[in-house]
């Protein structure tokens, strides 16, 4: 626990992030075992409307990581 106290902002980020990151993917590799028709059955609207939400919810927090760093408008 020591060392987790002196890392810096950056590694902790990396630390952090790099772990939630891993845990997402997984989630949806196994979001992908829906798919197997011989166990489920689904629409393509209902895939669709997962893959929406999903789009969206990427954008809103890619948004977030970007938002430091608009471009200000000059002539």
């Amino acid at each position: 626990m020591e060392q987790k106290k002196n890392e810096s902002r950056h590694e902790r980020f990396k630390r952090i992030a790099s772990k939630r990151t891993n845990e997402i993917l997984e989630k949806i590799r196994i979001l992908g075992n829906c798919s197997n028709k011989s166990s489920y059955e689904y629409t393509e609207e209902e895939v669709n409307k997962i893959f929406s939400e999903i789009d969206k919810q990427l954008k809103l927090t890619k948004a977030k990581f970007l938002a430091g760093r608009k471009e200000r408008f000059k002539l």
